[in-house]
């Protein structure tokens, strides 16, 4: 057992190595997690069958000391075994009914994911005018981490709040520039939000507003392959055939063997004929009458 905090309060037993650095004490952390009593044989707490479990900032919704102190000794992927005294636990008194007075726990954690968000908390607790004179790299790497809440979230399928956080960097980056240089930095990290807005308002089905963000990033970069092919998605999926080619033709001259914009064509290709010919019955169904 490796003590952790040199008088036995907390112990460790790593069962799989991680990767990559320690998880950080400002970060935000993803772990799947069961308590338990005794010797392993009573459950108290577990969010084992969660398939999405939430990212809980240390010290603020991680409330448990000894439950913290192991975080902070692990890495992304690892997963390890801790036994808890009581005073790093539930304390003298414990959680009536789950947990007796004076009761050492042991928590089974495996840390699934972290982001450090210490830029972001430090960021966001400043008034408007103290953020306007931050340099730039600060809020260009605030941006960022906000960025990557959003693609944390993009992946777990929870679509409305990634796009909550792109649009909060994007917010960010609302500030003026002094020189062309600076300028082009933060369209840079615009147009990866724009881009990032785009796909996830496709999967939230408002095809409207991912033609908006498509199109602005095509402002910033004409050329931009993924942003017309986004713009092509959106006009697909509102009906608006032409000018879903067009999107779509540029794309495909961009790159010529991309699978997904040739596959996208394909699909415009099918979906116009569909029309067509529901078109054309249509009209029949309309000179019918008056030819008979």
């Amino acid at each position: 057992l490796q003590d952790l905090t040199g008088d036995g309060g907390v112990r460790k037993v790593q069962l799989r190595a991680g990767t990559g650095q320690p998880v950080p004490s400002s970060a935000s952390v993803a772990v799947k997690y069961s308590g338990y009593l005794g010797n392993w044989n009573k459950l108290f707490c577990s969010n084992g069958n969660s398939k999405c479990p939430r990212l809980m900032k240390l010290g603020k919704d991680i409330t448990l000391l000894g439950l913290e102190i192991g975080l902070l000794s692990m890495t992304k992927r690892e997963a390890a075994l801790f036994i808890l005294t009581p005073d790093y636990a539930y304390g003298q008194r414990g959680c009536p009914p789950s947990i007796p007075p004076n009761t050492t726990v042991l928590f089974k954690v495996e840390v699934l994911d972290f982001i450090d968000s210490e830029e972001c908390d430090t960021f966001f607790e400043l008034t408007y005018e103290q953020r306007d004179r931050l340099p730039l790299e600060k809020v260009l790497k605030v941006a960022a981490t906000e960025r990557e809440f959003g693609n944390y979230f993009f992946y777990k399928q929870l679509f409305k709040i990634a796009k909550d956080r792109y649009k909060r960097a994007l917010s960010i980056l609302g500030r003026s520039s002094s020189t062309k240089a600076e300028q082009n930095q933060i369209n840079a990290s615009k147009l990866l939000l724009f881009l990032n807005l785009s796909l996830t308002y496709l999967k939230l089905e408002r095809a409207d507003q991912a033609l908006k963000y498509g199109q602005l990033a095509l402002e910033m970069d004409q050329g931009n392959a993924k942003a017309l092919f986004r713009c092509g998605q959106a006009c697909l999926y509102m009906g608006e055939y032409s000018k879903s080619r067009d999107f779509l033709a540029k794309a495909q001259c961009i790159q010529p063997f991309n699978r997904d914009i040739n596959n996208e064509l394909k699909k415009l290709a099918r979906y116009y004929e569909e029309y067509m010919k529901m078109e054309k019955k249509m009209c029949c169904q309309m000179f019918d009458p008056v030819n008979s």
